[in-house]
């Protein structure tokens, strides 16, 4: 028997296996679009605290906070500073800014008619308005006792810190790095102290002052801001610093 041939009809496709990548290009593109518009959006603080947590968790490598850009490093900062577990910074308004500004001219203008640029300094700092004092100015080497010549000194600068409104303020004592042993401190540390309190409790002698506003620390040689392998350094490392804090913004 002769076999049936089937005749097969083929029809001509156009090869579509190209559509395939192509849509999955599309959908790729969308989806980066989409991203693009959600980071334009995003609150630059809420970023900045979820990098702060990622880099703190990934310790060990590259952090992701070096590669912020000088703006979003401040912003980064500020963050930091307003965490309640970063006692005692405080977010200073622009108002209490220049509060504490004007309290600062007035101790500028102290030390200049005063002439004693040598021995107190007054700048701002991310706590507060700093006044450092120089301790050789206040007390003589391994004492807590104050100069008698200098209780004028610390008597106007009690009345300088008389303000409105009141601020919390902050004495502490430093040391240089020698090493000191007498009949009445065994180490810096019980020296800076003793000479912390020994300058609050002269300022307070001034009435207007509030005692309850008034603290006081002694850091022994621990915070330099000198070096101490010279006497140029040490010297600059034993100091009083007054600490005035800024209000803090209500609540």
């Amino acid at each position: 028997m002769a076999k049936k041939h089937k005749k097969h009809h083929h029809e001509e496709h156009v090869d579509e296996s190209w559509l395939i990548p192509y849509a999955d290009l599309l959908t790729l593109l969308l989806a980066l679009f989409i991203v693009l518009f959600a980071s334009s959006q995003i609150d630059s603080k809420k970023f900045m605290e979820i990098a702060r947590a990622f880099n703190s968790v990934f310790t060990g490598g590259t952090g992701a906070l070096q590669y912020l850009s000088p703006i979003e490093r401040e912003e980064m900062d500020s963050v930091i500073k307003d965490s309640p577990n970063q006692k005692p910074y405080v977010k200073i308004s622009k108002e209490e800014y220049e509060e504490l500004k004007k309290i600062q001219s007035k101790f500028n203008e102290y030390v200049k008619t005063s002439q004693l640029s040598r021995e107190l300094s007054v700048a701002m700092t991310e706590e507060g308005l700093l006044v450092t004092i120089a301790n050789d100015v206040l007390f003589d080497s391994g004492s807590a006792d104050i100069k008698p010549q200098y209780r004028d000194v610390a008597k106007k600068i009690s009345n300088l810190l008389v303000m409105n409104p009141p601020r919390n303020i902050v004495i502490s004592g430093h040391t240089d790095n020698v090493p000191i042993n007498n009949a009445k401190f065994a180490s810096n540390w019980e020296l800076s102290v003793m000479r912390a309190v020994n300058f609050m409790k002269l300022l307070l002698e001034n009435t207007r002052l509030n005692p309850q506003l008034f603290s006081a620390k002694g850091y022994g040689e621990f915070k330099p801001i000198a070096s101490n392998a010279t006497p140029e350094g040490r010297a600059k490392n034993r100091r009083v610093e007054i600490l005035i804090m800024p209000q803090e913004p209500a609540q």
